[in-house]
């Protein structure tokens, strides 16, 4: 099934085995790739070479904080997709955990991993940015 085929689909096909199985395999497909960046990022950090200069272990020091805070989002998403394809084994895949609504297909297309609809994500941002502004 193409992205377009997947689109093409009537409102009452929502989560039928044919999405799930799209979803399913392009999780999957986004899982080996950053898997493997991973497992780049950290034979990167690993050849590292060691710099005698101050400057240099500077910039070294300063390249590896930002290469650690990368490995760290990627872990993140890592585990949301994990989530998300134990959402599919459930049957939760696609439906919101605050409304029970579609998420949409388009916006899965957009974020897999997404687990609100857009109402909710907005009104979870909304409270957010209240909680920060009374901060």
């Amino acid at each position: 099934m193409t992205e377009e085929d997947l689109l093409g689909q009537p409102a009452e096909a929502y989560m039928n085995e044919p999405q799930r199985q799209y979803f399913r395999n392009l999780l999957l497909g986004q899982r080996v790739e950053l898997q493997e960046r991973i497992e780049q990022d950290f034979q990167a950090l690993r050849e590292q070479e060691v710099h005698s200069d101050p400057a240099d272990l500077g910039s070294a020091e300063e390249e590896r904080h930002w290469q650690l805070r990368t490995l760290e989002r990627e872990k993140r998403l890592l585990d949301k997709i994990d989530q998300a394809l134990e959402r599919l084994a459930k049957g939760d895949y696609g439906w919101c955990e605050e409304t029970g609504e579609p998420i949409g297909l388009r916006r899965l297309l957009l974020r897999p991993t997404a687990t609100l609809c857009i109402e909710a994500k907005e009104r979870q941002e909304l409270r957010e940015r209240h909680l920060r502004d009374d901060a």
